[in-house]
């Protein structure tokens, strides 16, 4: 199975949302399930990349993966994404407070996206394929006054 490297970094207060650190270098599967799963396969808030380690299942090149969670039922695969980022960042690494993080499926209003120094909005948001060495960056633009 191979897996991507990602360059994740926060800005404009959100590091405080992720234990006082601005930079993380994550790994993840380069394919990951398409309902956006997170699951409890590693400890909260740990850079180990989900369904990396050597003794868990390998996930497919493509189609539709096993879902462990519910035995016989299947769920589809796809190309690791930023929305599927989100969600990891969620759930692995968020210390408090995840309503100022993201809002639904997406960035709660006033947070920046930068993929690679771009705005998330002319490189699809969310639906932007993650390649390896790729750096996203989360910038808070809201500040209490």
């Amino acid at each position: 199975m191979s897996t991507i490297t990602v360059k994740v970094e926060f800005g404009g207060g959100l590091e405080l949302l992720f234990g006082n650190k601005r930079v993380h270098s994550i790994s993840l599967p380069s394919f990951v399930p398409a309902d956006n799963t997170i699951a409890p396969s590693s400890p909260p808030n740990s850079e180990t990349p989900l369904l990396a380690e050597s003794d868990d299942p390998p996930l497919p090149a493509n189609g539709p993966i096993p879902d462990p969670m519910k035995g016989l039922g299947e769920m589809k695969a796809k190309p690791l994404d930023v929305q599927y980022l989100m969600h990891y960042l969620r759930s692995r690494l968020l210390t408090e407070r995840p309503e100022l993080f993201m809002d639904g499926d997406t960035v709660r209003p006033g947070v920046l996206v930068l993929i690679n120094d771009t705005d998330w909005e002319l490189e699809g948001e969310g639906t932007y394929e993650i390649s390896d060495g790729d750096e996203i960056v989360f910038i808070s633009t809201l500040h209490g006054g």
